[in-house]
């Protein structure tokens, strides 16, 4: 089981409009009026980060110093200095299995996990989330790489299913996974905050569900707590 220090802001969308509104905000306390405090940025789930790239940094202009991580041109020990040095870390959206795919193949996993455990805050949309849980088999994704690594970082017992609608098709996937995991699984609609610190998960904003193999779908309060145990 992760260390109790761990403490993840998990969002479904990154802001409105898809801006990093949400993502700034929740990164902040960690870099303002901190000299010299950086932003360690893993954008491995898109193919196409670059374009992003510009964006991103625009976002975090003024507000902190940002290092991005590139597993496909960086050595492990450059990734992993970065990640030392960092006051926060950023994985945003994309593909699941492309950034759990990218994390395995450069080594970079263990360490990345080591460091969220002993306590590096995380801030993280869609993919990003999803690969908190035990395993990543309830994303949304297709596995296009494809990928043989299935495992998750593990920092909370619970699964996630990220931009989670009304729809009777990912519902039957999920019940599907449950007849094989018993974890529970954090149904987040988009616009949905979930802070997840020690032991204890809390739903922030919007809307969201938790979903026990076996039960109803329950939905969560703002501001309810779950325990992030077995």
């Amino acid at each position: 089981m992760p260390s109790r220090t761990v403490e993840l802001h998990l969002f479904s969308t990154p802001g409105r409009n898809d801006h990093l509104e949400w993502v700034v905000e929740a990164c902040r306390p960690y870099l303002e009026d901190k000299p010299g405090a950086m932003l360690a940025h893993l954008p491995l789930a898109s193919l196409y980060a670059e374009k992003l790239l510009e964006q991103t940094e625009r976002s975090f202009r003024g507000l902190g110093r940002m290092e991005t991580i590139n597993s496909e041109t960086m050595e492990l020990s450059q990734m992993e200095s970065i990640l030392r040095q960092a006051a926060v870390a950023f994985i945003p959206g994309g593909n699941t299995y492309l950034l759990n795919h990218r994390l395995h193949v450069s080594h970079l996993f263990p360490y990345l996990r080591k460091k969220l455990e002993a306590g590096l805050p995380l801030v993280a949309f869609s993919a990003g989330a999803v690969i908190c849980g035990p395993n990543i088999l309830t994303s949304n994704n297709l596995n296009m790489v494809p990928t043989p690594y299935f495992d998750g970082l593990n920092l909370t017992p619970f699964n996630f299913s990220v931009h989670y609608g009304d729809d009777a098709r990912i519902d039957n996937l999920l019940i599907d996974y449950q007849a094989f995991h018993d974890n529970a699984i954090l149904l987040m609609e988009d616009g949905a905050y979930i802070k997840i610190k020690g032991k204890t998960a809390k739903l922030v904003r919007g809307r969201a569900w938790v979903w026990r193999a076996g039960r109803e779908k329950e939905r969560i309060e703002e501001g309810q707590e779950l325990q992030n145990q077995e």
